[in-house]
């Protein structure tokens, strides 16, 4: 029965979509009056669609509730079991009672022929529709022909999950409910609550996959430095260095893993030896902001040059494919870096920036609401300063930044790995020839193109005021200004103060309640009014873009415990179930067309208790977790 319908099919479809390919007839025109939901909007203002493919055979109405333009394979419907037949029978006889709708007009093809099942007359339909218990309602998602459809499958019917054999791939996409959608934003999330009391009172983490496996990847590590090596104050014999570090991977998860495992411990070990060559200096408590930032910047650079030159070394002595698999692959693929350095004894804040994932400092203003300060500066090729350093170090190869990219290439222009843009053409030949590797660029002339040195900034914080900041790989930056951000964050710790009051006065209402203030409908944060210099430009965020998301607050919600997961949810949609539902139901490889990889961390800093403990905090972590914490 269903390699019948899947032919019938397939015959019904080709012909049309030869008629359809020239069509300019816009059928989205009568729903502009339903266009309250952004991704309507992105489809009519994007480009005119052909109108649903129509079977010569027969015809069913669809009706949906939401449309978007999200480019992905088609999807086809199917069940199985004992509902089969009922379920499909109603399909053909021209209307669709599984497909509740708030538009019309859309008309795709029945899926099967007549010899496989008998068209019941119109009175013996309506007489079944009427006896049939009312069943219940499920979301599912159709991908067809560049659009993205939502809507109602009623009924307890499985939906297939094969995929049809044919060239255009299609899969059945039943959409996640709410529920669903909530857990798998929650289940990677992470909050540590920090017992310290030196400046840091919690950290909050989490992560969302576009790519499978995940690219994205962080660290976080807590280091007791004794007075031997950095001269404590107040009388304490030690202090804190605290590292939180988000790192966004490209061509692969193995570079941004390296990191995930090696880059704190070479940025500290850089650190201590700085700190303990200042000591020796009677007129010294600690070294210069610039050999501080050059620690930072020579740990980085060492680990890179493990990665791509030490490892070109050892391949080559030890003659193994085996070992070539293990040490290049961290070179051929690549990461950008973002990693904070907080010391408790000065309260300064170094973040240090190798690519485009980016720090936001979040703190209350005199008027009550929230400042946001960027941290970081993303470094791509369309970044003025970046195209400037290149350009500078490569004269005469016009080439070396092109439509915005390394060598027509790459789009960080610091980075970890990324092997092609480093290695020279024979290194490159040979590895390619003994071992692994790609073919070099023609462009290549006079490598390296791309560096992993940062770029450090110093910040000095005021815990006192309630300082935050996030840290987010560009994932997140494509959908939320750094604006929106800030404010996000301060609309959940509002939320969470409010929540708080008359529960006593625990770990985690002592350092809100000081925040709280009341400012009910727009985000509390001040508007510059300025677009922000995003890839290089200057305009509104790229997601936001491409689905043409209404700018007003309203949009956003809180219902989540922990800070990161709260902005990943509004970054999706957030009072927009129907948009993050759709979004998270997407699979890879189809979701990343619509979404990056998110990997978010919240740091708040503040008074809070000298325990001197870093406990996990349960209730803002997933529950099947059992993560010890970083100290």
């Amino acid at each position: 029965m269903r390699g019948a319908a899947l032919q019938a099919f397939r015959t019904a479809r080709r012909q049309q979509v030869r008629r359809l390919l020239h069509s300019r007839t816009n059928f989205l025109e009568p729903l502009r009056e339903h266009a309250a939901n952004p991704w309507t909007r992105y489809i009519s203002s994007r480009r005119e669609l052909p109108p649903p493919l129509q079977s010569s055979m027969y015809l069913r109405n669809f009706s949906l509730a939401l449309v978007s333009t999200l480019v992905a394979s088609g999807a086809w419907y199917s069940y199985k079991g004992a509902t089969e037949k009922s379920e499909i029978r109603h399909l053909v006889n021209g209307t669709n009672p599984s497909l509740t709708a708030s538009t019309s007009g859309l008309q795709p093809q029945s899926l099967l022929p007549s010899d496989e099942v008998q068209r019941p007359t119109t009175q013996d339909f309506t007489q079944s529709t009427i006896e049939e218990p009312q069943a219940s309602t499920r979301k599912a998602l159709v991908v067809e022909n560049d659009i993205f459809y939502t809507g109602d499958l009623v009924g307890d019917g499985p939906l297939s999950k094969e995929i049809d054999s044919d060239d255009d791939g299609r899969k059945v996409l039943e959409m996640l409910t709410p529920e669903q959608a909530t857990h798998k934003l929650r289940r990677n999330e992470e909050s540590y609550l920090v017992g310290r009391g030196r400046g840091v009172v919690r950290y909050d983490v989490v992560q969302q996959a576009s790519n499978n496996p995940n690219e994205d990847d962080h660290a976080e590590k807590i280091i007791e430095v004794p007075e031997s090596v950095a001269a404590a104050q107040d009388g304490l014999t030690s202090s804190d260095w605290m590292f939180w570090g988000v790192f966004d991977g490209h061509s692969g998860w193995t570079t941004s893993a390296k990191l995930r495992q090696v880059l704190i411990s070479f940025v500290a070990r850089e650190l201590n030896t700085t700190y303990r060559s200042a000591l020796t200096d009677p007129a010294l408590t600690s070294p210069s902001p610039e050999a501080i930032n050059a620690a930072i910047k020579k740990g980085f650079v060492r680990l890179d040059n493990e990665i791509i030159h030490e490892s070109v070394e050892k391949v080559t002595k030890a003659n193994s494919k085996r070992v070539a698999a293990e040490l290049l692959a961290p070179a051929l693929s690549g990461a950008c870096a973002l990693l904070s350095f907080y010391d408790s004894r000065t309260k300064l804040l170094r973040v240090a920036c190798t690519g485009d994932s980016r720090a936001v400092l979040g703190r209350r203003g005199l008027s009550g609401k929230w400042i946001a300060t960027p941290l970081s500066e993303d470094q791509t090729g369309g970044t003025p300063s970046e195209m400037a350093r290149l350009r500078q170090e490569h004269p005469g190869e016009e080439d070396v930044v092109r439509n915005g990219r390394i060598l027509g290439g790459l789009e960080p222009s610091r980075a970890f790995g990324d092997s092609v843009y480093k290695w020279t053409k024979e290194t490159q030949n040979r590895m390619k020839a003994s071992f692994f590797g790609r073919s070099p660029s023609p462009l290549l002339k006079t490598p390296p193109y791309v560096t992993a040195e940062p770029i450090v900034t110093t910040t000095k914080v005021e815990p006192e005021k309630g300082d935050f900041v996030v840290m987010a790989t560009d994932g997140l930056w494509e959908c939320l200004t750094n604006e929106e951000v800030v404010g996000l964050v301060g609309q959940w710790l509002e939320s969470q103060a409010s929540s708080s009051v008359g529960k006593g006065s625990g770990h985690t209402s002592s350092w809100l309640k000081s925040w709280f203030s009341n400012s009910p409908g727009a985000l509390p944060v001040e508007k510059s009014g300025k677009t922000e210099l995003t890839k290089g430009k200057h305009s509104a965020p790229v997601r936001q873009v491409q689905w043409q998301v209404n700018g007003s607050d309203e949009r956003f919600v809180v219902e989540d415990k922990n800070a990161a997961t709260h902005l990943v949810r509004n970054a999706l949609g957030g009072r927009d179930r129907d948009m993050v539902c759709a979004l998270l139901t997407l699979p890879s490889p189809f979701s990343r067309r619509y979404r990056d990889d998110l990997t978010v961390e919240v740091i708040f800093f503040g008074e809070g208790d000298k325990s001197g403990n870093v406990i996990l905090n349960r209730e803002a972590t997933a529950s099947e977790s059992d993560i010890k914490a970083k100290l």
